[in-house]
């Protein structure tokens, strides 16, 4: 089923922040839980991860409430991110189809700038970026056809 999550990016304290997150809405990380960098498959074309990012956060799901998910990434420099108040937060949309997700990529992204294509992304998902004319970064994650 579509939703809407809220990704946050944060500068190597990603753990530090859902944990207090978890103890504030009281609830528990989405399985499998905090995904490391050092969890990623090789990938080609793509260097090895230094072993000094191996233990930052890739990846972690939180429940608040309504049902909305709060997600969150460590963003190190040494991967080409700069984490700044303005770029540390992206509205992410899980459509339910390639299709639509294609869509809203190509609209939103018009007059802005594409910050990844779309693309198969190791996950298993239809994943791409984009930040619209206004200055609002989105992220696109399709799990379906």
């Amino acid at each position: 089923m579509a939703s809407v999550s809220t990704y946050l990016n944060f500068p190597q304290h990603t753990e530090e922040a859902f944990n207090f997150y978890k103890s504030v809405f009281e609830t528990e990380f989405t399985p499998p839980g905090i995904r490391r960098f050092g969890d990623m498959p090789p990938m080609e074309g793509v260097p090895p991860t230094p072993d000094a990012l191996k233990n930052l956060v890739m990846h972690v799901e939180l429940p608040i409430t309504g049902g909305h998910i709060l997600m969150g990434t460590d963003a190190p420099e040494q991967m080409g991110f700069t984490v700044s108040y303005g770029n540390n937060i992206h509205i992410s949309l899980h459509p339910d189809t390639r299709t639509e997700t294609k869509h809203l990529f190509d609209a939103l992204s018009a007059g802005g700038k594409v910050t990844y294509d779309l693309q198969d992304a190791f996950w298993g998902a239809y994943f791409g970026s984009c930040t619209d004319k206004y200055g609002v970064h989105w992220m696109f994650n399709c799990a379906g056809q």
